[in-house]
């Protein structure tokens, strides 16, 4: 079957996200991550893009990025082939690093934006990594906060304000905001939204939500065993969704 085309970016902004090939390391350790921000930064000067932001997780990394001379194919051949190329040498091993196609999502409005860079930002943190979101040393947060080096911050604090200081108090402020923020990621896995379950719930059970807890045991069991089949749908939210504990959910 024929890939489906990238969608092209009406205003060049990329979130894109390289991973390990078979979820496995690309980082062991901080000069793996430091070699890799300085090919961020030299291939910024000879490919011609801009960098809003990024995060440098042990097995993936999320770049927030603007192609301007250059398409964003051959901008992300450039940066990967040059990692891999050092990587492998450092490291005593040959073959391909990277899962061959990388990851990319367009960003076409201002609020979307800061939505993913929040989400690049805080990626460490829903990890479980850090506590807190300025703890972590590998994502471009501190170059808003501090001085920028690889990144270019103006656009992103531009959005806040036209004062560069207010910019950064207010950029701040909204990074360590709590958040159900949901952008591109390395999870492959289908999520169905609470509205897809119910709907599955009314059609296993020709009848609506309220109804499931007054049918009997045996088809109530059969409905929610079915469920818990369906690709995305989690015991948790199925849990939430009829009322019915976690635990017997599991042991159907």
């Amino acid at each position: 079957m024929a890939r489906r085309a990238r969608g092209k970016s009406e205003s060049g902004i990329y979130h894109i996200i390289m991973r390990g090939i078979n979820k496995d390391h690309i980082f062991y350790d901080s000069e793996d991550k430091k070699r890799f921000y300085e090919i961020l930064l030299r291939y910024k000067k000879l490919s011609d893009y801009l960098i809003y932001g990024y995060c440098f997780m042990d097995n993936h990394v999320h770049i927030l990025l603007k192609e301007i001379s250059e398409p964003l194919s051959l901008v992300v051949k450039r940066i990967s082939g040059s990692y891999v190329y050092w990587y492998n040498n450092k490291h005593g091993r040959c073959g391909h690093l990277f899962q061959e196609r990388y990851r990319s999502e367009t960003v076409e409005d201002d609020i979307y934006f800061l939505t993913v860079l929040r989400y690049i930002h805080q990626n460490p943190l829903k990890a479980g990594l850090v506590k807190n979101v300025l703890d972590y040393n590998w994502t471009s947060l501190s170059e808003y906060l501090h001085e920028p080096i690889l990144v270019d911050r103006e656009f992103a604090l531009n959005i806040f304000s036209p004062n560069c200081n207010q910019g950064i108090k207010l950029l701040k402020t909204f990074m360590e905001k709590q958040n159900s923020d949901v952008c591109l990621d390395i999870d492959d896995k289908k999520k169905l939204t609470d509205q897809n379950v119910r709907a599955l719930l009314e059609e296993y059970n020709n009848s609506n939500l309220a109804e499931l807890s007054k049918i009997n045991k045996n088809d109530r069991d059969f409905i929610l065993t079915e469920l818990k089949a369906v690709e995305g749908l989690t015991i948790r939210q199925l849990s939430r969704i009829t009322g019915i504990s976690k635990s017997y959910i599991a042991r159907l």
